[in-house]
Parts: structure tokens; sequence; C-alpha cells
């Protein structure tokens, strides 16, 4: 079992290939989760109220390393996530507290730890690829990857993914980290990338100033100070071998211990909270910006080692004038506390889903912040970038899903959108892709049969007739490059899509399209109505979409099929090649 997760009865086996750190019994260094196959077949003997039937590691980076127990806490996190029991009054320090659950609390899981603080080996990613497809799991998820796409040929996780789809287990990946727009680590599309969004709960850590200003900034901090204020520091007044710039960000080694000791600091980047922790201060406040570029600061709260609070660009000055203005200021730090907010959209690919300060269950031998440093020990954790709703739906057999909201990029931040879990067990129609559709696309993007050998692993070679093109893929959203000329911003275009869907549901049923509508374009559907008479029918249809792109700058539009009960949407984007 993993510690802090309660044992629960197994009835699947969710592998979720938590390519990544392990399992601790807590998880920790691994990131493959599978679910147990539905021919019953067990993996291990173990006892059945066990959430956890196996647990493989791979070394070729850390040969010293011969556990699959998890160090570094995501991978426990991971499969808490993906099939953790029924816990209530779970918390991190009493923050976050309420009744947790995985997706799909009646899985089992195999873990299988691939990385280690070296890094992760493509060899070992292809043996655990491997080992969980012998294994007999039902899903795959990996939750690690690069900060960008690589050649698909040099993909150790889209080859991997590949053999697996192949086997019928359907692989989900994190789409990133990083918080730009218009990146994910990969873009294989026989893997379905989900990215992280917020909820409608955001995590707080007030601060209190002596003049009687309270500010909001962005932390878990389960410190408190019981309401007392303490004296407030600046970075560069308590170093003595750092130059003015560097100590107002309190880098790292530029505090005095004699000098910040029982004193709150007040530091320009977050990065200075690690530093005010290892030079003994009681506190620190500072500024919601990082030494890292593009690192997602606004909407997140880390967890951190001391009492502390990121306080937003517009915020921090008034700390700052506060301070030279007092003689003797003085801060309070608040305890992090839940707060609701409206929900902000996601980031990126196929969906989105709900993996900003989540909180789950943790391994003990990590610490709970980034600081090694950081000596506590929990059950519980609140961390950021995860997934599971796909979980869910697999357990049902299924894995189609379909929503979406808007913000100014569109379906190139967040995909198709959230989800409505509820209707998606249920879709309708889906979309199908096979091996042979993904050897087109290859070829369609000038892949040879030696790179194709390297991903399918067999020898393969395009197929005669017509070539086609990426966008003839069958897949649900539908996305076309348009070709400018001269760096022109406006151009006309008219393009063609070719899909089939299947039923999947009532045998017999009609389906009516409707589209969206703009000035900038305008859809036409042929045929506009699909009549099925059974179940697993096929029926295709053409998708012709025609207008200006102004100023450089993307067409979104969508289509939805519906018989009255089942809503199919697709989104559909068009955009110049020099967006």
């Amino acid at each position: 079992m993993f510690a802090g997760t309660p044992l629960l009865r197994v009835t699947r086996l969710l592998a979720s290939l938590t390519l990544e750190f392990g399992l601790n019994l807590r998880v920790s260094m691994t990131k493959v989760l599978a679910l147990l196959p539905r021919n019953g077949k067990e993996l291990a003997k173990v006892e059945r109220t066990s959430l956890a039937t196996r647990a493989r590691y791979y070394n070729s980076k850390a040969p010293k390393d011969v556990s699959a127990r998890d160090l570094e806490g995501h991978g426990s996190h991971c499969a808490s996530i993906a099939a953790g029991n029924y816990v209530k009054g779970a918390s991190l320090y009493g923050i976050a507290e309420g009744t947790a659950r995985g997706g799909v609390p009646s899985a089992r899981i195999a873990a299988y730890k691939v990385c280690s603080f070296y890094g992760c080996d493509a060899a070992d990613i292809l043996a655990a690829f491997d080992d969980a497809i012998a294994d007999g799991v039902d899903i795959i998820t990996i939750s690690i990857g690069g900060d960008n796409p690589v050649k698909l040929e040099n993909d150790a996780i889209a080859i991997g993914s590949l053999h697996s789809l192949e086997k019928g287990i359907l692989v989900v990946q994190s789409a990133g980290n990083s918080a730009d727009k218009e990146t994910v680590s990969s873009v294989a599309p026989w893997i379905f990338s989900v990215a992280a969004s917020s909820t409608d709960r955001g995590i707080v850590a007030k601060v209190a100033l002596g003049n009687g200003t309270i500010l909001s900034g962005k932390s878990v901090n389960a410190f408190s100070l019981n309401g007392t204020s303490f004296p407030l520091v600046y970075g560069k007044d308590v170093s003595r071998k750092c130059n003015e710039s560097d100590a107002m960000n309190c880098a790292e080694n530029c505090l005095e211990n004699s000098l910040v000791k029982g004193k709150i600091v007040l530091c320009r980047l977050i990065e200075g909270v690690d530093e005010a922790f290892s030079a003994g201060a009681l506190g620190s406040v500072t500024a919601l910006e990082s030494v890292i570029p593009g690192l997602p600061l606004s909407d997140v709260s880390y967890v951190i080692p001391i009492a502390a609070s990121s306080l937003q660009t517009k915020d921090f000055p008034l700390v700052e004038s506060y301070f030279r203005s007092t003689k003797s200021p003085k801060v309070d730090i608040m305890k992090s506390e839940s707060v609701k907010i409206l929900m902000p959209l996601g980031l990126l690919p196929d969906i989105t889903a709900p993996g900003i300060e989540i909180l789950a269950a943790y391994s003990p031998e990590a610490a709970p912040s980034d600081n090694y440093n950081d000596l506590r020990m929990v059950n519980y954790n609140i961390l950021s970038e995860h997934q599971c709703l796909v979980h869910m739906l697999r357990s049902r057999c299924l894995s189609w899903i379909m929503d979406s909201r808007k913000d100014p990029l569109a379906e190139f931040a967040y995909g198709a959108g959230q989800i409505d879990p509820v209707k998606a067990v249920d879709p309708g129609l889906v979309y199908e892709t096979f091996t042979e559709d993904y050897i087109k696309l290859l070829c369609s993007l000038g892949y040879d049969s030696t790179k194709l050998k390297q991903i399918f692993g067999v020898n393969t070679t395009c197929p005669a007739g017509p070539q086609t093109t990426p966008k003839d893929l069958n897949y649900p959203s539908m996305t076309s490059q348009i070709k400018t000329s001269g760096g022109n911003k406006n151009v006309t275009f008219s393009e063609k899509f070719a899909r089939t869907v299947t039923n999947v549901g009532p045998g017999k049923s009609t389906y009516k399209v409707t589209t969206s509508t703009s000035p900038e374009y305008n859809i036409t559907v042929t045929p506009n109505v699909l009549t099925f008479g059974a179940t697993n029918e096929k029926k295709s249809f053409d998708v012709i979409i025609s207008g200006k792109i102004t100023n450089g700058k993307m067409v979104s539009a969508s289509l939805e099929w519906s018989d009255g009960v089942h809503k199919v949407r697709s989104p559909i984007v068009v955009y110049p090649d020099n967006f």
C-alpha cells in the first residue's frame, strides 16, 4: 500500500506508468501506473485489500538505487490521485481539509520507477513500458516529459506509448510543466495529452503589516505565528558578503544567520524563501518573481519550508514602502487557507483537468517542499500538474472526452477544454484511430522506412496510393496551418476535413450537426445528418471551413453532433504559419 493511503478493495489494476520516481508505499520515482486487465489476471500474489500490486525499479542512471520506494514524493501523489481510497479529514497540516479520493478508488496500481535524481534513462522507460504491457495493465499514465517535444524516433515515451496502444492500452501523459501556451512535452497523436487547470479553490497566505494593512499572497504555508508580529528585515541589510542586488534577492549564501534569527526577511525573488530557511530566519515575504524565466507563479501556491508568503507584483512595493517608512517594521505571516475563486482555465492540449494545488497522499520519505533540508514528514501534500479523470472513464471501458471553454488562445491553450465526466462515460459518438492511420500520418510528414522501424519496431513502409496530410488523421479536433507569403498577415483560406465517427450509443439514432458562426468564416458539413441503425456502425462526413485570417490571428470555431441526448463537440482551428 502507499503510506498515507488507506487500504482498499481491489477490483481493477491501474497501471499508471508513473514513469518517474517510484512507489512508496509511498510511490516515488516511477511513473507507470496500471489498471487490472479485464480477464482478471493478477500481477502478483498480494492481499486483496492492497492498493499496489507490483512495484518495479529501473536503475541505469543510479545503479545503487535498488528500491522502488518513493524518495521524491511525486509518484505517490500521482498514484493517490489515480486510485486513492476515500479518506475523510485529509489535509496538509489542516490546509485544504476535506474528503479526498482518487479517480478510480476500486483500482489497483502497478508502479514502475524509471527516474532517479540523476534523470530518466530512455532504456529504462522502454523497459518499463514492456513490463507494463506484459503485466496486462489497462491504462498507463506518465507524468513526466521534457520541456519541448523531440523527434518521435528519439522519443522513448512516444515509442513505448505506440507499442502500448497496439496492445489496446491507453497512454495518458501530462502536457508539460511549462506555463507557456502552445507548448507540450510530446506531439505524438497516439498519446492522450492532459493539461493542468485550476479549480475553484485557491490557497493563499496573508501578510499583516504593522500598520494594519493585510495583503494576500501565494504559498502553502503550514506554519502559524499565532497572531504575533515579528521584526521585518530586508535581505540587503542582513548580508555581509553579497552585492546589493543579490542580497535584495536573498540569493544563495547571502544571508547571515546571526542577523536573521527570529526575524522575517524581505526578498525580491521567491527563491529567497530557501535562503531564508537555510540561514535560520523565522519567515520570509517575497515577490512573485523568479530567477527562472516563465515559471508559473501567479496561479500556483508552492509548499514552503518556513512561514512565508509571496506577493503579487503590485503588492510587494507596499511592503517595501512600509519597511522604509517605519523604524521598527513588523509583520505577521498567517497560516495558509483555502478560498473560493472564479475558475481560471487551463494551459494546453487534448483536454484539461484539475491539476493545480491538488491534495493527495505523499511519501513520508520525501521532503514536503522542494528544499531537501525540510525534515517534516507528511502523509498528504499539495502539489500541481496532475491528471486522473481518464482513469475513471477507462474503468468504464471508455476513453472519450469532449467539452470546451474559451480564452484568447483558445484550443492552443487548453485543447478541447474541461470535460463533464458523467456525460463522457456515455459519449454517443467516438472518433477512432488505428495503427495504419498513424503510419499514414508519419508518412505524410516525411518519415521513411528507417525512421518508421525505429518507432514501430518492425519493418514498416508507407502505403501506396494518394498521400494524406496531417489534417486527415481521424481526430476529434480539426486543425490546419495556412501558408502565407511575404509575411502577409491577411489571407483567405478554404480547408476540408474528412472524418468518421462510430456510434457507441443506442443502436438506432440520428445525429444532426450545428456549427459555430462568425463573420470570419463559413462552415459546411456534408452530410449534415447521420442516421445509425446499429451500435458500432460507422458514418463519414466532410467539413469545409472557408474564410479570412486577419492580422495573423487564428480562426477558432467548432461543430457539434447531437441526437437530443448526446452532444459531441469538435474544435476547429485554422491558423497562419507565422502565428
